[in-house]
């Protein structure tokens, strides 16, 4: 029997999990990154060996299943954990993969949201519980998901209706609250990330300065956010090896 670990999918190399993999560090829990987005039968972890499922954002859409089969399987995946209480956490297109697997419709949003947006708090969660009813973060992206059937809205903006949600053991995050500077820069330096950039009037230098301005807080929030989905996988864990 191998020893359980929290399984975190990544879509691309420059997005990481950041402040998600240092929380889960900091309790010594195991990990494992893979990304099996091409992948038809991708080959994964004996499913009672996951403690946790992190599933990561990335640039293809969640339609793009004939470039990606790999979703398919990550959908089940995350149908599979949230039915067996395994702790799951989205960011970006991990958010909407999350929604997709629950029956949420995807469609493109009102115009790209890249760069510091402002989101507004709906309700509260026990590891996302903003101190203001609004908070800038962080966004990149240009789709966007409905509410899944059943699940608890937790955070909206004025161009995206679904910025945060709950469902179950599952918590989706449009935004990125896991950049750090460090990885910001990553970022920067993929050409795919400047040409989106270009496309859309942004800067680098303005990027770089409004999420300086931002980072004390949204890191404050990240670290409340993640270190609360690193002690559920720590609770599940030990509740599979009892």
């Amino acid at each position: 029997m191998t020893k359980p670990e929290v399984l975190i999918l990544q879509h691309a190399d420059w997005e990481k999990p950041g402040l998600i993999l240092s929380d889960l560090d900091e309790i010594d829990l195991p990990t494992q990154t893979l990304n099996i987005a091409k992948h038809k039968k991708p080959d994964l972890p004996d499913f009672d060996e996951i403690a946790g499922l992190v599933v990561m954002g990335g640039p293809m859409s969640v339609n793009d299943t004939d470039d990606y089969p790999g979703l398919k399987a990550e959908m089940k995946l995350i149908r599979a954990a949230i039915s067996t209480n395994k702790p799951v956490l989205g960011v970006c297109l991990g958010h909407q993969l999350i929604g997709a697997a629950l029956g949420a419709k995807i469609k493109k949003a009102s115009a790209p949201e890249i760069g510091i947006y402002p989101i507004k708090r709906v309700a509260k969660h026990d590891y996302f519980s903003m101190w203001n009813k609004e908070l800038n973060v962080f966004q990149y992206h240009s789709e966007c998901i409905s509410l899944p059937a059943d699940a608890t809205l937790l955070a909206r903006s004025t161009n995206t209706k679904v910025q945060a949600f709950r469902f179950g053991s599952a918590l989706g995050l449009q935004f990125h609250l896991e950049l750090t500077p460090q990885l910001l820069e990553e970022w920067l330096d993929e050409p795919s990330v400047v040409k989106d950039l270009k496309a859309n009037g942004c800067s680098k230098s303005q990027i770089r300065e409004d999420f300086a301005a931002n980072y004390s807080q949204t890191q404050a929030l990240g670290e409340q956010a993640f270190s609360g989905f690193a002690a559920r996988c720590s609770t599940y864990l030990h509740s599979m090896n009892n």
